[in-house]
């Protein structure tokens, strides 16, 4: 069962370790990155951050989408993380997940902050566009305790 979709360039920290995870109740991350899969040492190091009782997977996306699919983490409350707002859109759109929570995208000098630790380019606006136009609910929300913000009032 997917709990929730989350777009975070840092992957695994305190905030999603601790209070995402107790708050939507997962019992698995799943860190959904191409980059991540292929760089042990960082994979290493963002499993420190890993809470006690709670399993952390990383794959690429393919091997995200295909796992799912497969029925191999259907035992789990799965909470799946993507490094950036393509590949939640992707997983998103395969799995048919009708939300995203944008929770910090990296910063690049051609991008705009539109919430805390949210950047974005016209080609993420369009593809953010896009998404809500599917019916796939987006909104920034950095820590449960936070109230969420609809993309649709941060984006023009």
């Amino acid at each position: 069962m997917i709990k929730a979709l989350r777009v975070d360039h840092r992957l695994l920290h305190g905030q999603v370790a601790f209070s995402w995870t107790q708050a939507i109740g997962a019992d698995c991350i799943l860190l959904c990155s191409d980059s991540l899969v292929n760089d042990t040492l960082r994979l290493q190091t963002i499993k420190l951050a890993k809470p006690s009782g709670i399993k952390v997977v990383a794959k690429s996306v393919e091997g995200s989408l295909k796992a799912i699919k497969s029925g191999q983490t259907d035992k789990y409350k799965l909470f799946i993380i993507c490094e950036d707002i393509q590949s939640a859109a992707k997983v998103a759109r395969e799995l048919k997940i009708k939300a995203i929570n944008l929770g910090g995208t990296y910063p690049t000098k051609d991008k705009r902050e539109i919430s805390k630790s949210v950047f974005v380019n016209d080609a993420d606006v369009a593809l953010l566009k896009e998404l809500v136009n599917e019916g796939i609910h987006v909104f920034c929300q950095q820590v449960p305790a936070n109230s969420a913000e609809d993309i649709k009032t941060l984006i023009k």
